[in-house]
């Protein structure tokens, strides 16, 4: 299994980014277009994405330091729901926030496709967080 990590500086505090991360209408400003977030220890995490359903369940909020999730997809056979790991770590800058993604569990097949997903979706999340409207999303996988 592999691991990918990802990070960004952001023009907001860590507690509005995190907000962007624990609530349904924040991950719908950076990614997808439906969200069912329940931001608790075994809550639900369901985000659908470009018509692909995302699914796991949240296994640690440290507000506003850290979010973690499982993460997968429905109907996938390399990575099902909840078969990988998605931390999101957040420390302030002088500036703002640097966010941190890292994205392990990952079959190695499945890389490239989420190195292109975060490299995508995380510029729109620095955009909403920072009080911007990001253009609206006609974002499809290679795959």
């Amino acid at each position: 299994m592999a691991e990918h990590r990802s990070s960004i500086d952001i023009a907001a505090t860590p507690e509005t980014v995190f907000r962007y991360l624990v609530t349904d209408a924040g991950i719908i400003a950076w990614m997808g277009d439906w969200a069912r977030v329940e931001p608790v220890p075994g809550g639900a995490f369901a985000v659908n994405i470009a018509g692909y359903g995302a699914r796991g369940t949240f296994l640690e909020i440290d507000p506003p330091r850290r979010v973690t999730v499982s993460w997968g997809f429905e109907g996938s056979e390399t990575l099902p729901p909840g078969s990988s790991t998605v931390s999101f770590e957040l420390s302030p800058t002088r500036a703002g926030t640097r966010l941190e993604v890292v994205h392990t569990d990952l079959p190695e097949g499945d890389v490239p496709g989420h190195v292109e997903g975060w490299d995508h979706f995380l510029p729109r999340l620095a955009v909403a967080a920072s009080g911007g409207t990001p253009t609206p999303d006609t974002w499809k996988p290679k795959t």
